[in-house]
């Protein structure tokens, strides 16, 4: 049986670039340097410059893995975006902001290299998990230079639109069975003290500290049933955005846990790719 096709070329080739170097950090005890690595999913095609989102993946900020969530990360970028999943050290490497400064130089990275990756660098946007949504909410918030730091400072690491997946928006209101028993939690080994005996220095490193005016429009996703990050965090971070003027939805997701398999259902991403396509491709046009 023979079939012909008369096919029309509606969408480009996608490649998947992985392991691409993007920073040289200090590393064992600051006595050798390795690599910050990312990986990269952009259209072969040169006839226009596409929206950029950055991925975050999440892991208590102590174990993070890139590529975990490319399969996910294909179908957001074949909704007409490059997307990057980032590289960070985590906090058996460094406290904060050494967080927040590779992730900021992973944005910088891929405005200097927008001809190569075929990136709008005037419409990024951010998106993770967990310490990766706190990550989101912090490169969405923070605009200030001294966290940018390394190469390609030239670029501004300024991001349009943000959707961070349940946050940690204020880790002192963490609750704790008493205020010692903080100093192991994950939020205290980023801060490098206890956040319960240091409240006043836990607040400068929480997103809901930076929120103002000017922040870019927000879509936080949180399951209600959230036994990690309680769901009061994500409602702590959208009333503050509210509060301040910025455009800001909650996703509630009702009866997910931490990290649930919610969040990987179709009717999710298709919000998802929503979100970014009203904020980084119609708003541009």
């Amino acid at each position: 049986m023979k079939e012909n096709l008369n096919i029309k070329v509606e969408a480009p080739i996608y490649t998947v670039v992985a392991d691409v170097t993007f920073a040289q950090v200090d590393a064992w005890f600051e006595h050798t340097r390795r690599d910050l690595k990312m990986d990269i999913i952009y259209p072969e095609d040169k006839t226009r410059k596409y929206p950029c989102i950055v991925w975050i993946c999440g892991g208590a900020w102590a174990v993070m893995d890139k590529s975990a969530h490319m399969a996910y990360l294909s179908e957001l970028a074949r909704s007409g975006f490059v997307v990057a999943s980032v590289e960070y050290r985590t906090t058996n490497e460094g406290k904060f902001p050494f967080q927040l400064m590779d992730v900021k130089a992973g944005i910088r990275y891929l405005k200097a290299h927008s001809e190569r990756f075929h990136i709008d660098v005037e419409h990024f946007g951010v998106m993770g998990e967990s310490a990766g949504g706190y990550l989101t909410a912090m490169a969405a918030l923070v605009d200030d230079k001294s966290y940018d730091v390394g190469a390609f400072t030239e670029y501004s690491s300024k991001v349009q639109a943000a959707c961070p997946w349940y946050p940690p928006a204020d880790v002192t209101a963490f609750q704790y069975p008493t205020p010692e028993m903080a100093a192991a939690a994950p939020e205290s080994l980023l801060l490098g003290k206890n956040v319960a005996l240091h409240k006043e220095e836990a607040m400068k490193i929480c997103p809901v500290t930076y929120v103002s005016k000017d922040a870019p429009p927000f879509m936080i996703i949180h399951g209600d049933q959230d036994h990690t990050v309680p769901f009061r965090q994500g409602e702590l971070l959208h009333d503050k955005l509210e509060a301040a003027g910025v455009e800001v939805k909650l996703l509630v997701l009702e009866g997910a846990d931490h990290a649930d398999v919610s969040f990987f259902q179709k009717e999710v991403w298709e919000r998802i790719i929503a979100f970014f396509q009203d904020k980084l491709i119609t708003g541009k046009e």
